[in-house]
């Protein structure tokens, strides 16, 4: 049951919708970047609006010039090891497209729904990258305790993270969430073994970009074979 969803999600990776979201998510991950070394640039010009004057040495001008191109340094380090999670957040706004792709193809007898708001997505959003990223922080305590065990303890945990979310994802927009809660809890143990599949190609560059779009179509085909037996 797992693979056949896993496959027929990965089969569908080359529509449209797919591909509008995650460029949708990239591109707007690249504008955050810009946007926020655009406001760094801003602050240091306010601060080296006078100019330094050191003892021994007077006026010392070329200080902005200096702290603007330390903060190019900075941000493109900072995107190195942002942009994958920052890009996956983003695009996991946009999710409720790419189910709605999955059920266009796979499942056009089942009337329509009423897609998740642009407010609710965000808050959605902004809860699971919190919880990703605590719980992520919290796990380096147990690499450090149990270093041979690391790989097992990071795909389990962000196994079950992402299972927990894309399947609430995909179950909500046809039961709401209190009926997608339930019918999570009915099938804890096949969703873990899904989300741990999904889990796999986060720690691979690039790769891991898709995990969010894969994941969701994945889950839901998944709760609809799952919502039907």
């Amino acid at each position: 049951m797992i693979l056949r969803a896993f496959f027929a999600a990965l089969g569908q990776l080359p529509d449209p919708r797919f591909r509008g979201v995650l460029l949708r998510g990239i591109g707007l991950t690249i504008a955050l970047l810009i946007a926020v070394y655009a406001a760094l640039l801003w602050v240091i010009d306010r601060l080296t609006t006078e100019p330094l004057v050191l003892p021994f040495v007077g006026e010392v001008t070329w200080v902005g010039d200096l702290l603007g191109w330390g903060s190019l340094v900075v941000v493109l380090l900072m995107s190195v090891f942002l942009m994958i999670p920052v890009a996956s957040a983003i695009t996991s706004m946009f999710l409720d497209e790419v189910a709605q792709a999955v059920e266009d193809q796979h499942y056009p007898h089942l009337p329509p729904v009423q897609g998740v708001g642009f407010t609710d997505g965000l808050r959605d959003t902004v809860s699971f990258l919190g919880l990703l990223i605590g719980a992520n922080l919290g796990a380096l305590v147990l690499y450090l305790i149990f270093p041979f065990a690391a790989l097992f303890i990071f795909y389990g945990l962000n196994g079950f993270l992402l299972g927990r979310e894309y399947f609430q994802l995909a179950a909500m927009r046809r039961l709401g969430r209190a009926g997608a809660k339930a019918l999570r809890k009915q099938h804890q143990a096949t969703i873990w073994v899904a989300g741990c599949l999904m889990a796999l190609p986060l720690s691979v560059p690039l790769l891991n970009l898709i995990v969010p779009i894969l994941g969701a179509a994945t889950f839901t085909h998944l709760y609809h074979n799952l919502n039907r037996d």
